[in-house]
């Protein structure tokens, strides 16, 4: 069994929707990180960063704790060899790569641009540094998805990384600069594709 612990963000909407993928059985346990469980000290015992998701695996042969959203995503592709090729170099590179990319990119760039757009009083600067590099970001995604379904030629852990962020991103910066929602073709469509996976949307519901 695999304990869960997450809740309804696109950090930790990535760990729930891998789980579904793989057909992983596994516990949830609700780290509401409005309410500050993230920082209590049971929960700091499984991450001690204090952020979500994080799981244990408990049918491992020894109890095997992962934390930082990137890397559950690989340890479950690696225990379940599902969403990361093994057979070829290439495509796995370009799942690792996007994987990575939005662990240090794409979701610090979105994240920081809510946080400061929602803060008082308003640091104008860097309102504008951060939504100048979300909207970067949106175009780097955009362009490799120009002519391909999936970031690495096939679904795998790189879209999952991508979709949750890139999914959330574009609702939350829309609602300021409605035009960025039809800006990216290649994104919205990619988007529409990944959306109703069962996985995905059992996922995306995840905490309940």
């Amino acid at each position: 069994m695999i304990e869960l612990y997450t809740w309804g963000t696109p950090n930790g909407q990535k760990a729930n929707i891998m789980l579904e993928e793989v057909g992983a059985t596994y516990n949830v346990h609700a780290i509401d990180i409005s309410k500050g469980d993230q920082k209590k000290e049971a929960y700091l015992a499984v991450n001690p960063n204090g952020k979500i998701p994080a799981i244990v695996d408990k049918d491992a042969d020894r109890e095997v704790r992962v934390f930082e959203s990137g890397a559950v995503l690989v340890y479950l592709a690696e225990k379940f060899g599902k969403l990361l090729s093994k057979d070829d170099a290439q495509r796995r590179a370009e799942a690792l790569a996007w994987t990575f990319w939005q662990v240090g990119g794409l979701g610090p760039m979105l994240g920081q641009w809510g946080h400061f757009s929602r803060t008082e009083p308003k640091v104008e600067a860097a309102i504008k540094r951060y939504y100048d590099e979300s909207v970067r970001h949106y175009g780097v995604l955009d362009a490799r998805l120009d002519g391909r379904e999936y970031l690495a030629d096939e679904y795998s852990i790189g879209d999952i990384a991508c979709f949750t962020w890139a999914r959330a991103g574009l609702k939350m910066t829309s609602k300021v600069h409605p035009e960025l929602a039809q800006r990216f073709p290649n994104v919205n469509a990619w988007i529409a594709r990944i959306e109703p996976r069962p996985a995905v949307q059992k996922g995306l519901a995840i905490p309940k």
